[in-house]
């Protein structure tokens, strides 16, 4: 007796085949997932980030000095924007995340170091995100070995000695823990993640099992509906927004350095266009596997171009475009902004922007596509 019959055998296979053609969203998933995280990972993801803003604070130029900067700029690691600031000023970029570096050449630091006194040069990270500064700072103390003794030989100095110094200080996260950079990104990953995915998830299964027939029956408005369905979600972001900060705090020792309330409110915005984003998904999806088909790939990019696991400053033009066209993008800047670096709202106000921007123009095509799928 034949365990397997051939014939019938090929004919479920050609049947599934059929079948997997005929649903166009799944074929979609199976080749378009693939290929974005061969295309992102592959030309949009660099773990070690070039040309990073900095600025230099020095009185006066000097040859040293200058071969110092030129080498670092050699690097391609440092790309200087401003090359005489004040040290306020310095800080001021730094703190506005105008710059991830600030490199302080002390007074007289041309005479001590031909004196063979070694001062030291100041390298001031932005430590809110220690990935992208790590190997930089790296460079910054390899070069004190090299820079001067093959262009200033006439220096008086041993052999051994080198011709300075190197200091490096980590701004906003002293101890460089990772977890500060981390912990507060979660905070939007995670409501990306429940916002939209959920969102999109619940709705399309009120359609799929007849209940959304119910509320067509009364005399609710599609804009009634819309946010009675949404609001419930905004409150349950709002305690996972809290969870996080509590853990982190009991956990790594997070610290916080701006304003609650604040950060509160700036979450407002953020979770209402993840909730009109999963509410127009839900509209486009006959069933909760299309649903959470479409919602991946809004998901996906997210993840991977807002700068949360990989530095933004790494990655091509190109992928920073279509980051910067994300709204996690800009709230992660604001978070971090806001828990690290103690920012205001004349600090996030820019970022902001954005995402009222995009929260407006998603909000604007779920209730249309809203109220159609109601009528």
């Amino acid at each position: 007796m034949n365990l397997i019959s051939w014939p019938r055998l090929f004919a479920v296979i050609k049947k599934e085949f059929m079948q997997m053609r005929r649903d166009k969203a799944t074929f979609a998933m199976m080749i378009g997932i693939p290929l974005i995280q061969l295309i992102l990972f592959g030309f949009a993801i660099d773990l070690n980030p070039k040309h990073l803003p900095a600025a230099v604070v020095m009185q006066q130029p000097n040859p040293i000095a200058q071969d110092i900067l030129q080498r670092m700029e050699q690097s391609q690691y440092f790309k200087f924007i401003k090359k005489r600031t004040s040290l306020v000023e310095a800080k001021k970029m730094l703190h506005t995340n105008q710059v991830k570096f600030v490199v302080y050449f002390p007074p007289n630091f041309y005479r001590d170091a031909v004196k063979g006194l070694q001062p030291s040069i100041l390298l001031l990270v932005d430590g809110s995100d220690p990935i992208a500064a790590g190997r930089p700072a790296s460079v910054f103390n390899e070069l004190s070995q090299i820079v001067g003794r093959d262009r200033f030989r006439f220096l008086s100095l041993p052999a051994e000695n080198r011709v300075y110094k190197t200091v490096v200080l980590s701004a906003f996260n002293p101890e460089v823990n990772t977890a500060f950079h981390i912990v507060p990104g979660l905070m939007g990953v995670v409501l990306t993640m429940t916002m939209v995915v959920v969102t999109a998830l619940a709705i399309t299964r009120e359609f799929e099992r007849g209940t959304m027939e119910l509320l067509l029956s009364t005399p609710l408005q599609p804009l009634e509906v819309m946010i009675g369905k949404i609001l419930p979600y905004a409150c349950v972001g709002y305690i996972q927004v809290s969870f996080i900060l509590l853990l982190g705090r009991l956990l790594f020792h997070l610290p916080m350095h701006g304003s609650f309330i604040l950060l509160f409110l700036m979450c407002f915005p953020f979770i209402c266009a993840n909730l009109a984003m999963g509410l127009t998904f839900s509209t486009l999806a006959t069933n909760q596997l299309q649903a959470m088909q479409s919602a991946m790939f809004f998901f996906l990019p997210s993840i991977l171009l807002s700068g949360f696991m990989f530095p933004f400053q790494g990655m091509p033009t190109w992928a920073q475009m279509i980051g910067n066209c994300l709204p996690l993008t800009h709230f992660l800047v604001i978070v971090r902004g806001i828990v690290l670096r103690g920012n205001g709202w004349a600090q996030i106000y820019p970022d902001l922007l954005y995402i009222l921007a995009f929260m407006m123009v998603v909000m604007s095509i779920a209730y249309k596509r809203y109220r159609n799928t109601l009528d």
